[in-house]
C-alpha cells in the first residue's frame, strides 16, 4: 500500500525534473556572452576594419547601360504595295530571349571588340604588355598558354564576355546592355557601341535576305518569262487553227453569228406574223364592205383618187337626178361608171390582200431560211464546244503565267529598292544610351563592410553559444534522483521481476492461443505504424492478384484502449486504407454501405473522410449489418471493388453478432482481427475461437501496448513488495 501511496509523488518529480532539463537557461548563456564578449567584439572589429580597407583598395568598376526597344519598324514606305505589319506576336518571350542571346554571339563580340579598341587594353588583352614570370612559369609548365598562341580577339572574348550583361527589362520588349570597365567613359562607350552594332548587324541580315531575294527572282523571272510567251503563242495557234475567234463583247463568231441568226429568226416570225394578220384583217373588212376602213387601203394613193371620183360622180348623179328619171340614159351612164369606179375599189382592195399575202410567204419562206441557218449554226456550236474549253484551259495556264510573273517582277524590283543602305531599318531602336557613370557599380562600400561586420558578429555569437551549449553550461543542473519508495525493493530489482512476471503471463496466454495454430497474437506499435502494419501481414494469408488484404476485425467487448477505427487510422499513415463499420451506431440516418447494396447509392456518395485525416470510412447505412444477410453476393462484388482501389479493407463488426452476419465477411476475409486490449482478455479468447471456426484465414488477437512507468516507460506492477 505503502509503494502505490507515493507513486504519484515521484511520477510528478520526474515529470518536473524532464521539463526543467528540456529548457535553456537564459541568465547562464547571458553570463557566458558577457565573459567572452572579447571573442566576439574583437573579430567583429577586426572584420570591420578589414573590410573597410578591402573596399577602399580594390579598384573600383563601373558599369555603362544602354536600352534597346525590340520593334518592328517595317511601314508603308519600305514595305511598297503591304499593309503595315502586326507586330502583336513578333517579339514574345521565347523571341526577346534569341535577341538576348544574337547579342550575346560571338561575331558581335568580334565586330565590338574592334569597334572599342579593346586589343591592346591591359584591362582586356591579356597578351597586352610583358608576361610576368608566375606566367611565364604556367606556360613553360605547360598549364596555360601563350598569349601569342590566339588571335587578338580571342584573347579578349573571355574577359569581355565576364564583362557583358545583357537581359531583358521585366515584363517588356526592353532589352538592357550593360559593359563593366574599370575606366567609365570605356563602360559607357563599350555599351553604346555593343548597341549599335547589333542594330547594324540587324540592318546587314535584312540587306542579306533582300539581296539574295532579287538573286533568286532575277535567275526565276527570264525562264518565266519564256513559259509565259510559250503559253500564250499556243493559244493564239490554237484559237486560229479552230476558228475560235473573239469577237465583239470578249465572245466567239459562231456565238454571235447564232445570237444574230436568233434575231433575224424573231424579226422574220413577227413580220410573217404581221402580214398574215392584215391579209385577214383586209378579207374580213371587204366581206362586210368595211374597205375604206382599213389604213393600208385607205392610205393607198390610187384608192384615195378613186375615191375622190366615186364622190364627185355620186354628187353628179345626185344632181342630175333633179331633173332627170332613173331610167334616164344620162342617169344610167353616171350610174355605170360609179359600179366601174366601186369594181376598181375592190379590185385595189383585192390587189392589197395579195400583196399582204404575198409578204407573209415572203416571210414564212425566210423563216424557213432560218431555221435552217440556226440549225447549222447551233451544230457547228455545239461541236467547238470541245474545242473552246481546250481553249480555255490554254488561256487559264498562261493567265497562271501571267500572273505570277507579275508578281515576281513586282517583289524583284521592291527587293532591289530594299537592298540599299538605310533601306531596311533594323526591328529595334536605342531608346536610351549610355552616358558616364559618376558612381561605381563595384563595390558598394557601405553595404559590404555593413554585411561583413554583422556576418562575423553573428558567427561569433553563435561560436560562443555553441561551445557553451557544448560544454553543458547552458543547461539547468540536473535535478536530484528521486527519493526510493518502500515499495521499491534493491532499485531496478522490482520493475525487472515485474516485468518477468508479465512475461510470463503473455507466454502462457500465447501457449493457450494455438486452435491449430491459426490462432496467435501481435502487439500494436503506435510509434512504428510500419512494424503493426508488417506483422499483420504476416498473419494474413495472400490475396488475389491485384487485389487488396480483406481483414474483418471484431471489438474484443470494447475491453482494450485501441479500437478498430484507431487501427483504420495507424494504418493510414502508411497506406491507402479504407474500414467499413459495420458496427458503428450512426443513428441510420446518412446513407451507407446498406444503401450501396440496396441500389440507393453510389461509392461517391458513402464513402466520407474526417477533415486532417487520410483514412476513408463507410458507415452501416440506414438497415445496419443486417444488409449483408439480405444479399451476400452483391457483399462480395462491393468488397472486391474496394480492394481492387485500396492497400488495406477492414470491415469493423461487433464481436456479439450472430454467426449468419459473421459467417459471409469471414468466408470472404483473408484474415480476422480481434482487438483484445491487455494480456489476460478471455472474452477476446473466446471471440477469436469463434471467429477461427468461421473463417478462412488466420485469426490475430491485436494487444496494446504496454503502459509506461516513471523509471523505465513500463507501467509499475500492482503487485510490489512491501
Amino acid at each position: 500500500m505503502t509503494g502505490q501511496t507515493e507513486n504519484p509523488a515521484r511520477e510528478d518529480t520526474a515529470r518536473d525534473g524532464e521539463g526543467r532539463g528540456e529548457m535553456l537557461d537564459l541568465s547562464a548563456l547571458w553570463v557566458a556572452i558577457k565573459r567572452r564578449k572579447a571573442w566576439i567584439v574583437g573579430p567583429t572589429l577586426a572584420a570591420c576594419c578589414l573590410s573597410f580597407v578591402a573596399v577602399n583598395l580594390v579598384t573600383p568598376r563601373y558599369t555603362g547601360e544602354a536600352r534597346i526597344l525590340l520593334e518592328s519598324r517595317g511601314g508603308f514606305f519600305t514595305l511598297p504595295g503591304q499593309s503595315s505589319p502586326d507586330t502583336t506576336g513578333q517579339f514574345d518571350s521565347e523571341a526577346v530571349q534569341s535577341q538576348v542571346q544574337l547579342m550575346m554571339s560571338r561575331d558581335l563580340a568580334r565586330e565590338a571588340i574592334k569597334r572599342i579598341g579593346l586589343v591592346g587594353n591591359s584591362e582586356f588583352d591579356s597578351g597586352a604588355g610583358a608576361l610576368s614570370s608566375l606566367r611565364k612559369l604556367a606556360v613553360m609548365v605547360g598549364i596555360g598558354g601563350h598569349p601569342a598562341d590566339h588571335s587578338p580577339e580571342d584573347r579578349v572574348l573571355e574577359k569581355y564576355f565576364d564583362r557583358l550583361l545583357v537581359y531583358p527589362v521585366g515584363r517588356s520588349r526592353i532589352v538592357a546592355v550593360e559593359f563593366t570597365s574599370q575606366d567609365p567613359a570605356l563602360a559607357a562607350k563599350g555599351a553604346n557601341i555593343i548597341a549599335n552594332t547589333y542594330l547594324e548587324l540587324q540592318e546587314a541580315a535584312k540587306q542579306d535576305s533582300a539581296r539574295s531575294a532579287s538573286s533568286w527572282l532575277s535567275t526565276t523571272i527570264e525562264p518565266l518569262r519564256k513559259r509565259v510567251a510559250d503559253a500564250e503563242a499556243k493559244v493564239e495557234e490554237f484559237r486560229s487553227r479552230h476558228g475560235l475567234f473573239v469577237g465583239a463583247n470578249n465572245t466567239t463568231l459562231n456565238a454571235q453569228q447564232l445570237g444574230d441568226l436568233s434575231t433575224q429568226l424573231s424579226v422574220a416570225r413577227s413580220q410573217q406574223a404581221e402580214a398574215q394578220a392584215k391579209a385577214g384583217l383586209i378579207r374580213d373588212a371587204i366581206r362586210q364592205g368595211r374597205t375604206f376602213e382599213i389604213p393600208d387601203v385607205a392610205n393607198n394613193e390610187l384608192v384615195r383618187r378613186l375615191i375622190e371620183q366615186r364622190v364627185n360622180l355620186r354628187a353628179q348623179i345626185a344632181l342630175e337626178s333633179r331633173n332627170l328619171l332613173s331610167e334616164h340614159p344620162r342617169i344610167k351612164e353616171l350610174n355605170a361608171q360609179l359600179a366601174d369606179l366601186e369594181g376598181q375599189l375592190r379590185a385595189a382592195a383585192e390587189r392589197t390582200v395579195r400583196t399582204l399575202e404575198n409578204e407573209a410567204k415572203i416571210a414564212g419562206q425566210r423563216v424557213e431560211s432560218f431555221n435552217a441557218a440556226l440549225e447549222g449554226q447551233m451544230k457547228n456550236v455545239s461541236s467547238g464546244n470541245e474545242s473552246e474549253v481546250q481553249l480555255r484551259a490554254l488561256e487559264r495556264e498562261a493567265r497562271t503565267l501571267r500572273e505570277q510573273l507579275e508578281q515576281y517582277m513586282l517583289r524583284y524590283s521592291e527587293a532591289v529598292a530594299r537592298d540599299t543602305q538605310n533601306a531596311t531599318p533594323a526591328d529595334a531602336r536605342v531608346i536610351s544610351r549610355a552616358i558616364e557613370p559618376p558612381e561605381p557599380s563595384f563595390p558598394k562600400k557601405l553595404p559590404i563592410v555593413l554585411v561583413t561586420t554583422l556576418a562575423t558578429f553573428l558567427a561569433s555569437l553563435a561560436t560562443v553559444v555553441s561551445r557553451e551549449l557544448l560544454n553543458g553550461r547552458g543547461e539547468p543542473p540536473a535535478p536530484p534522483p528521486p527519493r526510493r519508495t518502500p515499495g521499491w525493493v534493491g532499485g531496478a530489482a522490482a520493475p525487472k521481476d515485474s516485468e518477468t512476471a508479465a512475461d510470463q503471463r503473455r507466454e502462457r496466454v500465447a501457449g493457450l492461443l494455438t486452435h491449430a495454430g491459426r490462432v496467435g497474437q501481435i502487439t500494436l506499435d503506435r510509434d512504428r505504424p510500419e512494424q503493426t502494419l508488417a506483422d499483420l501481414a504476416e498473419r494474413t494469408d495472400e490475396p488475389a492478384r491485384g487485389m487488396a488484404p480483406l481483414v474483418l476485425v471484431l471489438d474484443g467487448a470494447g475491453e482494450g484502449a485501441t479500437t478498430p477505427h484507431h487501427l483504420a487510422e495507424l494504418l493510414s499513415q502508411r497506406c491507402r486504407c479504407i474500414i467499413v463499420d459495420l458496427a458503428a451506431d450512426d443513428g441510420r440516418r446518412e446513407p451507407g454501405f446498406s444503401e450501396l447494396l440496396a441500389g440507393e447509392a453510389m461509392f461517391s456518395d458513402i464513402i466520407g473522410r474526417a477533415p486532417g485525416s487520410r483514412l476513408h470510412r463507410i458507415g452501416p447505412g440506414r438497415a445496419g449489418r443486417n444488409a449483408v444477410l439480405a444479399a451476400p453476393d452483391l457483399v462480395d462484388i462491393a468488397l472486391d471493388a474496394l480492394c481492387e482501389t485500396y492497400d488495406w479493407v477492414l470491415v469493423a463488426v461487433a464481436s456479439n453478432d450472430a454467426a449468419a452476419v459473421l459467417e459471409p465477411l469471414a468466408r470472404r476475409a483473408q484474415g480476422g482481427l480481434v482487438m483484445a486490449g491487455q494480456v489476460g482478455n478471455g472474452h477476446a479468447v473466446e471471440t477469436a475461437y469463434r471467429l477461427a471456426d468461421l473463417a478462412t484465414g488466420p485469426v490475430t488477437l491485436m494487444l496494446d501496448p504496454p503502459e509506461e512507468t516513471p523509471s523505465r516507460g513500463l507501467r509499475e506492477p500492482d503487485t510490489a513488495v512491501v
